[in-house]
């Protein structure tokens, strides 16, 4: 009979074989684990703005008793050598922590080390037998050994320093008391820490990531216009001059952007008439989203809104008022885009040879063909893609807002929007995805700088305050930066339909308050509310289909809510800052209780929702966030009116009437 070896239970369970020992590379001494803020294990960077902090917290420890020390090790844009800032440890959360500033634009990455302080641990067990009256001669020589051995590191005077702390600890023919204190004094701990030995220290497995974008990322405001709407004369097509001439009432009400829909020629072929009919006239101009004509594709401009030349002198006189110009990016042809006879293979072509046009049941875009990314020829079309965003870049566009992202390859965008950034850091996209959380959460870790969001949507109390805490108050924070759009073209929401100019107000007040970076579509400043039909978000006479001329001083317009909100945001850093939301008690759930707050700049906001009627309340300030003892009376200004209460105490009674034009207090403790 022979006898077989019996397996042992690693090999039967298929588990792999440790690896083996090696004295060349040791096993970490310590664990480094738990780091902030890391998005998905470092697959992903974090959002930051230049000039911002970046606080790094980190989880660190080893077997016994020695002491540790730790340190971020950090490298911006351009650099090719690393920079430190020293990690301290807080007992109380058992952690250890340090910061960094992000100084310019562009990519970041950092990391944590860590090692055991082998002179710190030295120091403290020296301490506790000093006052224990133990013996301590052998102590004082291991102390000389590692100032000696940090002598060696060093250089200049700072190596001679050394070398006469280490002799004078050490010699036995100086008074005990003298080498005790030169043992103890902070210079000779200040010099080995400099020359500290890190060469065993254990770094954390991975770099991460930090995308560092310019202020307007963060903070703006937002204003979409159509250019073929402003030559204000009915029956004449704008033109880029027109829109010009509109920039400098826009930077007098207080806007960052302006928000251009698609600039480029429109086919002809399936044509959308007026309200988005399937049989328009010859005076029809069309969607602008059925990009491409004989006159060109997406890197060509309408011929009625002017030339190339003159889009360029558009985005100059924007400059000039300090607004930034965003172009819509939409992956989408019109039948008569030039790209449809020199590449039919990237679109989806049908069995019988017809190529597909676009469709989201019951919607159907007979006036678009969608692009297949993954196409034989993908590598060439993904090129061409991003090859149309470079070209605009060099036209002076830095901000684009992207059509419907979320029916793209995710893949797609990760690179594109890498590929860009990576000569032009402070480029920025918004994406337009209405779509699932998690899809719209992906593209905002992928690379989106900016994301619209479901704020349309939230217009309860309870809700409001559920979905603001999880953009500003969870993870969500680091990556996903909501742009709280009041309205769009494609939006109207009931809340708006129903509650006619107080529900205007309060939405613009809400938008601009809750969220560092807002926009609203023009026509908002009219409260424009009229619905294709009950039940439906789309406009009446849609501007998607037609050319819309207005009054922008007509009777009741919001020109001074706008002008005053925009000033109060620049005048206010807490209104400048994203995750800085914090929500309080409001004992009438009509009433939204909350706070921004920035170093010296502490904002109450209450606001009614209900555009109906007014509402009363007992807000509930919370004094201790405030410092703010509580016997003590203090000041609030309202920055809407510059009215000036004196509060006492956490409980205190609002009143608000949107009705007679008091939709909401936007508070500000006096400090004096």
């Amino acid at each position: 009979m022979v006898m077989r070896s019996e397996k042992s239970a690693a090999e039967r369970s298929g588990e792999a074989k440790p690896a083996k020992l090696s004295a060349r590379k040791a096993p970490p001494r310590v664990e480094i684990e738990g780091i902030s803020p890391e998005l998905e294990s470092g697959r992903f960077p974090v959002k930051r703005v230049s000039g911002d902090l970046v606080e790094v917290g980190a989880d660190v420890f080893k077997d016994g008793h020695d002491l540790l020390a730790a340190r971020v090790r950090y490298r911006g844009p351009g650099d090719r050598t690393w920079s430190f800032a020293p990690m301290t440890y807080e007992y109380d959360s058992d952690r250890w922590t340090g910061s960094f500033v992000v100084d310019r634009i562009g990519r970041w990455v950092f990391s944590v080390e860590a090692w055991m302080d082998e002179f710190a641990t030295w120091k403290d067990g020296f301490r506790k037998k000093l006052d224990a009256g133990q013996d301590v001669t052998t102590e004082l020589l291991e102390g000389s050994r590692m100032a000696a051995a940090a002598e060696h590191r060093a250089r200049g005077a700072e190596r001679v320093r050394l070398r006469e702390l280490a002799e004078r600890i050490a010699d036995g023919g100086v008074p005990f008391s003298e080498r005790v204190r030169t043992a103890l004094d902070s210079e000779l701990e200040s010099l080995i820490e400099q020359y500290a030995d890190l060469s065993g220290a254990t770094r954390y497995d991975r770099e991460l990531g930090i995308t560092v974008d310019r202020e307007r990322a963060r903070f703006a405001a937002w204003y979409e216009m159509f250019p073929r709407s402003q030559a204000g004369v009915p029956g004449r097509h704008g033109t880029f001059a027109d829109a010009a001439r509109r920039l400098p009432d826009l930077a007098a009400l207080g806007f960052d952007v302006v928000y251009l829909p698609p600039i480029h020629p429109i086919g002809r072929t399936f044509r959308k008439g007026k309200n988005n009919t399937l049989d328009p006239t010859a005076d029809d101009v069309g969607s602008p989203w059925a990009i491409g004509s004989e006159e060109g594709g997406h890197t060509a401009v309408h011929p009625d809104l002017g030339t190339i030349d003159d889009f360029d002198r558009f985005v100059e006189a924007a400059a000039e008022h300090d607004i930034d110009v965003a172009l819509d990016y939409a992956l989408q042809c019109s039948p008569d885009h030039p790209w449809v006879k020199e590449h039919p293979e990237w679109f989806f072509v049908r069995p019988d040879g017809t190529i597909k046009y676009a469709e989201n049941p019951p919607k159907r875009y007979q006036d678009i063909y969608p692009l297949n990314f993954w196409c034989d020829d993908w590598p060439r079309l993904w090129a061409a893609c991003r090859d149309v965003l470079l070209f605009w870049v060099e036209h002076g566009v830095r901000t684009f807002r992207v059509d419907n992202p979320h029916t793209k390859p995710l893949s797609f965008w990760e690179w594109v929007i890498r590929e860009v950034q990576a000569d032009h850091p402070d480029v920025i996209f918004l994406a337009e995805a209405f779509t699932r959380p998690k899809r719209m959460k992906r593209l905002a870790k992928l690379g989106f700088t900016q994301s619209y969001t479901y704020f349309t949507w939230r217009n309860g109390a309870s809700e409001i305050r559920e979905y603001l805490t999880e953009l500003t108050q969870t993870d969500m924070r680091d990556y996903f930066r909501g742009n709280f759009f009041v309205n769009t073209p494609d939006i109207l929401h009931e809340y708006l339909q129903r509650g006619g100019r107080p529900a205007f107000r309060i939405r613009l007040l809400l938008g601009a308050t809750l969220s560092s970076v807002y926009g609203i579509y023009s026509g908002f400043e009219l409260c424009e509310n009229v619905p294709l039909r009950a039940g439906s978000e789309e406009y009446l006479d849609s501007e998607k289909y037609e050319i819309r001329v207005r009054d922008w001083g007509a009777p009741g317009n919001l020109n001074a809510d706008l002008a005053k909100i925009n000033r109060v945001r620049r005048e206010n850093r807490a209104l400048q800052l994203y995750a800085n939301l914090t929500f309080h008690h409001s004992e009438n759930e009509q009433i939204l209780f909350y706070r921004k707050a920035a170093p010296g700049n502490d904002l109450l906001i209450v606001v009614n929702l209900n555009p109906f009627a007014a509402e009363a309340t007992m807000v509930h300030v919370p004094l201790d966030e405030l410092g703010i003892d509580r016997e003590q009376a203090y000041v609030v200004e309202d920055l809407l009116t510059g009215t000036r209460y004196t509060w006492r105490g956490v409980r205190n009674y609002v009143r608000l009437d949107p009705v007679a034009e008091q939709a909401a207090h936007v508070l500000r403790l006096v400090r004096e």
